[in-house]
């Protein structure tokens, strides 16, 4: 795909950009293509290292710094360790980088761990977009900010639909995942109509390939048939999804940054559609298994779209396409996760068939609660009165810039 070149009519050039959750499965591929193609832009990634996320998924960004660094030119690449949630970290990147684009992918992502452990994603997927739109409001020096949102906010579409969900569409989030996914669209619309946020909104499809952490359809199914393990099948297996492949999307988010307008939303999208049921077939088949003895039905979510579908035309229109097939894509993870078999140490607690009971913390007492064996059920203790309200995590109580913050903009 031929891109337009920086004199071109609303061609967006960055010069400094944020990318959190970077060492995440998408952002990392996105991180990668930006570092290697744009010399010229310097990249500050911004992940906490979460259990999804491994610092090996940057390493042609690192090997492009340490090129770099041997040849004594100027270095686009910087990673730190933190959270999106921290304001003070926030700020001080956003003032002492002198970020003029964010881009961002740090979210909890997981519909099965969202139906047992629901609090990180509304921690994570609202508050920490949250307080980067408040960091923008207050730094002001921000030119773009691309909020990666999901398929998920338009709910389950018609299995007999024929035009996918545009993005005008209704969002109707049916899973805590979703749904706070949707709440923070909410608050980037806001922030973009009350002060002004330059925001661009993009919903994808599924991603697969490389580097993606095995709780995920495609690489836990990778993994168990290189083990010889049963794949375990939601329900009858009759959900459909589509699949994009990872560099796919990585070029999909470059033409959004270079070429997405201000208050717009982009579908990132493909047309190919396949049932659950017939991903674990072609994959049993890439390892030459016998299916009758591989597939293993399983209780289903306790809810599960039955199908998402976009219209892409929208980012087609800017000169996107997708250009890797399924047989294609489905070859090369194959290729690379039998080559990287330890890639993610010990994931055998997300190859179970539902991992979400895993996530929730303190299940044990919440367990003894239920059953009557902890004896302040019955005489519980109030809560501490709080006498002062919390402070903002931006100002204080006199609306002042909080901590080092101030003293840097003052």
């Amino acid at each position: 795909m031929e891109m337009e070149t920086p004199a071109s009519h609303n061609y967006y050039t960055p010069r400094n950009i944020l990318i959190t959750g970077a060492a995440g499965f998408i952002a990392s591929h996105v991180a990668n293509r930006l570092v290697q193609k744009y010399s010229q832009y310097k990249l500050v990634v911004l992940d906490k290292l979460d259990y999804c996320s491994n610092l090996n998924n940057l390493g042609p960004s690192f090997c492009s710094l340490q090129h770099k660094s041997s040849n004594s030119q100027n270095n686009n690449f910087k990673f730190v360790k933190g959270d999106v949630g921290s304001a003070d970290l926030v700020n001080y990147l956003l003032i002492t980088e002198h970020i003029d684009t964010i881009m961002h992918f740090a979210a909890q992502t997981h519909v099965d761990n969202s139906f047992g452990n629901s609090f990180e994603f509304t921690k994570n997927n609202i508050y920490g977009t949250h307080v980067l739109l408040e960091a923008c409001k207050l730094v002001g020096s921000v030119k773009r900010f691309i909020h990666v949102s999901t398929d998920e906010v338009y709910g389950e579409t018609e299995a007999d639909a024929i035009v996918g969900n545009h993005e005008a569409c209704q969002l109707l989030p049916t899973n805590p995942y979703s749904a706070t996914k949707a709440g923070a669209e909410m608050l980037v619309m806001a922030y973009g109509r009350s002060y002004g946020l330059p925001i661009i909104t993009t919903r994808g499809n599924n991603v697969y390939g490389p580097n993606q952490f095995p709780e995920k359809l495609i690489p836990k199914f990778m993994l168990l048939a290189m083990q010889g393990q049963p794949l375990p099948i939601h329900g009858d297996g009759s959900n459909v999804r589509s699949y994009l492949y990872c560099d796919d999307v990585a070029e999909a988010f470059d033409v959004v940054l270079h070429k997405g307008s201000v208050g717009h939303v982009y579908n990132i999208g493909t047309k190919k559609e396949r049932r659950v049921l017939d991903v674990a077939k072609d994959i049993i088949g890439l390892f030459n298994l016998d299916a009758s003895k591989c597939i293993k039905f399983v209780d289903n979510r306790p809810f599960n779209d039955q199908r998402y579908y976009l219209d892409d035309a929208k980012l087609k229109a800017l000169g996107w396409r997708e250009r890797t097939s399924w047989d294609q894509g489905l070859l090369k993870t194959m290729q690379w996760y039998t080559s990287h078999p330890d890639w993610w140490g010990d994931v055998s607690r997300a190859l179970v068939p539902h991992p979400r009971m895993l996530t929730i913390p303190g299940s044990e007492k919440l367990g003894e609660l239920q059953k009557g064996e902890d004896a302040t059920a019955a005489n519980p203790t109030p809560p501490p009165r709080i006498k002062d309200p919390l402070p903002s995590p931006l100002r204080d109580r006199n609306g002042a810039a909080d901590g080092h913050v101030a003293k840097i903009l003052g």
